[in-house]
């Protein structure tokens, strides 16, 4: 039999990977993917249980499903991703409107969970593979505009940062091999794929297990070969960035000089008890290795206010840190002890505290983005356009330095109509609530 199903999915771009290769699997099983839960048999919910806040999220969307399938206007609710993995027993015990849980390393079973939950097979069926060693490709169906998607070239990780939870939800480090990565890509080229956006906890570890050595500059000099226009990169860690990917980087003129990477702090001592493997100077020299070496470079990363071992010295220092290293893009979050992690029972500041130096940071990085804006005044940028905002009453587009869903838009004007996906150039020529607005370059 048929059935109608629904997705949403929460939290990240791997996450979002895995509902592609979900509804791929569902379609693949005879049945239809919809646009609205209302009337459909089945809702999947995607979960992220990366942070307390992405949980109550989770909970948030699962209860608004429950609400549709108590008025009778949805029939199952299937719970999957992250928080599924984390709290399958807190999800059946806690919400008893959802149906069957799906755990990271059982993506593959949601055909056979749906026919279970639509012909009360199993009661609650609770499908929890093994982390480690689940498949990691397959058929997707884009979720993405048609420009862009994701390339996910590993899951995993083996970093064991002290207060995340990652690697307890994803398993151990696992590349995805070259031939494969490599053929998905060239589909989303044939596809009309401008934009290839590559992912994984950290890339820069790419192929390391398999045989110890760094891989991510061989697979980059191939993608490359493809019919891309841009190429951008998420997520660097800092202590695993060569000089072979630096000149990678720069030789590559479809890699964009967008590099996300993240350093949570500067402080040697938090740093080391937070067990990431970098110092404040490693930092600045690797810093100042790309901006040296890749001309035009910006730079993304993000930031914990309040771990532990920050006092106001420790932050004072932060702050310092960012005022003199100027990276233009930073998401900031309050420390959060997660459940389970070795963080969670240090000693550390209340969250008032942190939440009060995580706003203190958010003002330092807006000064620095308020600079960096004003400095690129003028400039002509090649512009991806994504359409017309009615609400600015203007065409909307990102430049290599503007990552999707996480930074800002340029928002502007032209004579002539631009198709969304269409690269133009534009001149900056202002600001606009902190994103950059300009012309149509004549």
């Amino acid at each position: 039999m048929s059935y109608n199903v629904f997705f949403i999915s929460l939290g990240c771009a791997k996450n979002q990977v895995n509902c592609e290769q979900m509804m791929a699997t569902v379609q693949h099983a005879g049945h239809n993917i919809v646009l609205s839960p209302e009337g459909a048999d089945v809702a999947v919910v995607n979960t992220c249980g990366f942070l307390a806040s992405a949980c109550e999220e989770a909970i948030d969307n699962i209860l608004e499903m429950a609400e549709l399938k108590q008025e009778g206007r949805l029939k199952k609710i299937i719970v999957t991703g992250c928080m599924a993995q984390r709290y399958k027993d807190d999800v059946l015990r806690e919400l008893p409107e959802v149906d069957a849980v799906l755990g990271t390393g059982s993506y593959g079973d949601i055909a056979l969970a749906l026919d279970e939950v639509m012909s009360g097979a199993a009661l609650r069926p609770c499908h929890m593979g093994d982390i480690h060693h689940c498949p990691q490709g397959g058929a997707r169906i884009l979720s993405t505009p048609p420009w862009y998607a994701y390339l996910r070239i590993a899951e995993g990780c083996d970093n064991c940062c002290a207060y995340c939870v990652i690697p307890r939800l994803r398993g151990r480090y696992r590349s995805r091999p070259t031939a494969e990565l490599l053929d998905e890509a060239s589909e989303l080229a044939s596809a009309g794929v401008k934009e290839l956006i590559v992912i994984a906890q950290d890339i820069t570890r790419y192929g390391t297990d398999f045989n110890g050595e760094h891989q991510l500059p061989a697979l980059l000099r191939e993608l490359c070969k493809l019919d891309f226009h841009w190429i951008r990169l998420h997520y660097l860690y800092p202590d695993e960035i060569t000089e072979e990917l630096i000149d990678t980087i720069a030789e590559e003129k479809k890699i964009v000089p967008y590099l996300d990477i993240p350093i949570q702090h500067c402080n040697d001592g938090i740093l080391k008890a937070m067990n990431r493997r970098d110092t404040k100077e490693s930092l600045r020299k690797v810093f100042h290795d790309l901006r040296e070496r890749v001309p035009g470079l910006v730079l993304r990363t993000s930031i914990i206010a309040g771990l532990p071992g920050e006092g106001e010295k420790e932050f004072e220092e932060l702050c310092d840190f960012l005022r003199e290293e100027k990276i233009e893009r930073a998401g900031v979050f309050p420390f959060s002890p997660e459940e389970g992690t070795k963080a969670a029972t240090m000693e550390h500041v209340p969250m008032e505290e942190a939440q009060r130096r995580t706003e203190l940071l958010v003002d330092v990085q807006s000064e620095i983005i308020d600079a960096y804006n004003d400095s690129v005044l003028g400039d002509i940028r090649e512009v991806l356009c994504e359409g017309w905002s009615e609400e600015a009453q203007s065409f909307v587009g990102r430049s290599y330095a503007e990552s999707v869903d996480i930074d800002g838009k340029i928002y502007f004007s032209s004579n002539c109509d631009i198709m969304a996906g269409e690269f133009v150039n534009v001149r900056l020529t202002g600001t606009m609530d902190g994103e950059l607005t300009g012309e149509l370059a004549e």
